[in-house]
């Protein structure tokens, strides 16, 4: 039996990992605070699967920072970094300085592992860690894993978070390089599903829909003309479960699926799945964020991975499940 362990584990993207492995038979230990404003949700309240029918499955309600200080466990054959502060676009601009304490959660990670040496550092980086200079109006284009690098050029990230999530990286290849940890760093695009935070676009657009099918017009943050690479959660986590294996040299790779979505033309899905046709009109006072994120899938699919849920898919099996 695989043992793994999985930081941040009951947020969005911990739980769907966390189904899929233990459904494969891993030893799982699960560490999370639940903190507010995290999107994390308590073991037996998880909406879609529970994992506390299996009896493979640990929790630990804590910071991950005080696990690393008294945990001497050296058997993990995966572990998955994934505790972080997030949250959605409103709180990586309006409180910058509680998102940079990812600094600190990264710092206390690499020294666990430095320690407890685990066979495979599977860690979560960001595609806000991208320069913002390749997501302009004026200039945009599909990002791509080579775009940063730590010998001449970073360019300047997406706010605290892309800063952090940058750091993360070069921790890990420093890592790789004077320690020997093999590791590999994803860079998530905008994962979306059924059962994610309500401070996210996806949910919030999608429910915002359903509840104004009578309506004539709906509204969506910013200007609605930035665009996102939407990538469903299933996806997401097939992308990690099938690659993990074959990168070692803490090297990044995309999750995305190369395709620009507009939160207008989001919401003009919605609405057309739903059976009617608003007008789609941005909220100004809303922040938005870079124009357009995209990722590059020329790695992704040297390594055999290419999505397999379009997103008006995703966006059906959410309404379906919301109540539509």
């Amino acid at each position: 039996m695989k043992k793994s362990l999985v930081t941040g584990g009951c947020g969005f993207v911990g739980r769907h990992l966390i189904a899929r492995l233990l459904k494969a038979g891993h030893e799982v230990h699960c560490v999370d605070p639940i903190a507010p404003l995290s999107g994390g949700i308590a073991p037996g309240s998880w909406p879609l699967f529970s994992p506390l029918d299996f009896q493979n499955f640990h929790f630990y309600n804590q910071d991950c920072r005080d696990w690393f200080r008294t945990n001497s466990d050296t058997d993990f054959d995966y572990a998955f970094h994934l505790a972080a502060m997030v949250g959605g676009r409103e709180m990586i601009e309006n409180n910058p300085l509680a998102v940079a304490d990812d600094l600190s959660i990264d710092a206390q990670y690499w020294q666990w592992a430095v320690k407890a040496r685990p066979a495979k550092n599977v860690v979560f980086s960001s595609s806000a860690a991208y320069p913002i200079e390749l997501q302009r109006p004026d200039h945009y284009e599909l990002l791509r894993e080579e775009m940063i690098t730590f010998e001449n050029r970073i360019g300047m990230p997406d706010m605290t978070y892309g800063w952090a999530k940058l750091t993360n990286e070069y921790l890990a290849q420093l890592a790789f390089e004077k320690h020997g940890l093999k590791s590999v760093c994803y860079r998530p695009f905008s994962g979306y599903g059924e059962d994610q935070d309500n401070s996210y676009p996806f949910p919030g657009i999608c429910k915002r829909v359903l509840a104004n099918r009578s309506a004539p017009e709906i509204t969506v943050w910013g200007s609605g003309r930035q665009m996102r690479d939407f990538i469903y959660i299933d996806d997401c986590v097939e992308g990690i479960l099938s690659t993990m294996d074959k990168i070692n040299d803490a090297s990044a790779l995309n999750l995305s699926t190369g395709i620009y979505t507009s939160f207008i033309e989001f919401a003009q899905i919605a609405a057309e799945l739903c059976g009617f046709k608003p007008r789609i009109k941005g909220t100004s006072d809303k922040p938005e964020g870079v124009f357009a994120r995209g990722g590059d899938t020329t790695r992704q699919r040297s390594f055999g991975f290419t999505h397999t849920v379009s997103f008006r898919e995703g966006i059906a099996k959410a309404l379906a499940y919301y109540g539509g």
